[in-house]
């Protein structure tokens, strides 16, 4: 095996999207509202959509801010539902994504049918493709790097201003009302960073890696803590060696172990954000039963 330099700016780069993610993730996690990535890679759709017609344009970041306010609104009526009808939390954000979805599909055929639009042009990212695009001819370094740099200062600033109150919205909302810690504020401030996060996700990673990232990580911190920062400190460390050994995995072993498993034709390397969800449930799994033997 030969490590390349562009193997290092594919690490360097989802270790970066790794921490954006964790960071709202960890908050995510703790409430249960950590699917509400999964409607975002939904309800971007008609966002998207919206920033095509704005600008008669495809490849234009008209586009992704359009994604990232949908993924707002996606957050907003979620909150909306639940506080209006009473239905839990899920159900709520099932009735969110899957009606902002709709509302792309039908404005996609009747508006955009004839242009060639899809949610791939920010849910599909591929890291090995990502690392290839910089800001110029003369930079080494991916665009999507800068991107992940920016969300992590986003999300690093705003949990270190605000991590009283995060926390107590987090784990006692209605005690947040009687001290002032502003829970309906924490909530929609923490769904739009998590909204501008998940779609540069997106863009660089994938949708799937996105969940996982925001998921994952904090779950199989959880199995070894029960401090708040000590939890988003692990699972920074925990999300980082994933990328890490996830990529080294993928270029190394993944191609012939799955090539001999399934009599297929052997592959020297596979898809590195493929290969980084499939380490942590590893991780996942294996802290699961390290808590069950620990017990026993």
């Amino acid at each position: 095996m030969t490590w390349l330099p562009l193997d290092s700016w594919i690490v360097a780069t989802s270790a970066l999207v790794a921490i954006a993610c964790v960071l709202p993730g960890c908050f995510l996690f703790l409430s249960r509202q950590s699917m509400m990535s999964h409607g975002i890679s939904h309800a971007v759709l008609p966002g998207i959509v919206i920033g095509h017609l704005v600008t008669g344009e495809v490849n234009t970041p008209a586009l992704f801010i359009g994604a990232i306010l949908a993924g707002i609104a996606c957050a907003v009526l979620t909150r909306f539902l639940q506080r209006l009808s009473g239905v839990e939390e899920g159900a709520a954000l099932g009735i969110s994504f899957t009606t902002l979805f709709a509302l792309g599909l039908v404005m996609q055929r009747l508006f955009a049918d004839n242009v060639h639009i899809e949610p791939n042009h920010i849910l599909m990212g591929n890291l090995e493709v990502a690392v290839f695009s910089s800001l110029s001819p003369e930079s080494p370094v991916p665009q999507t790097f800068w991107k992940a740099s920016v969300a992590v200062i986003l999300n690093l600033v705003f949990i270190v201003a605000f991590f009283r109150e995060l926390t107590i919205s987090t784990f006692d909302p209605n005690h947040g009302d009687s001290v002032e810690s502003r829970p309906r504020l924490m909530y929609y401030l923490l769904m739009t960073l998590s909204a501008i996060t998940c779609v540069v996700a997106f863009e660089a990673v994938g949708s799937i890696l996105v969940v996982a990232m925001i998921i994952m990580p904090p779950a199989i911190a959880s199995f070894f803590t029960k401090s708040l920062k000590h939890l988003i400190l692990l699972s920074i460390i925990i999300a980082v060696f994933g990328c890490f050994l996830g990529h080294l995995l993928s270029i190394t072993t993944f191609g012939p172990l799955f090539a001999t498993l399934f009599q297929l034709t052997e592959t020297s390397s596979t898809n590195t954000a493929a290969g980084i969800t499939i380490v942590l449930s590893a991780f996942l799994a294996l802290a699961f039963l390290w808590q069950k033997l620990r017990k026993a």
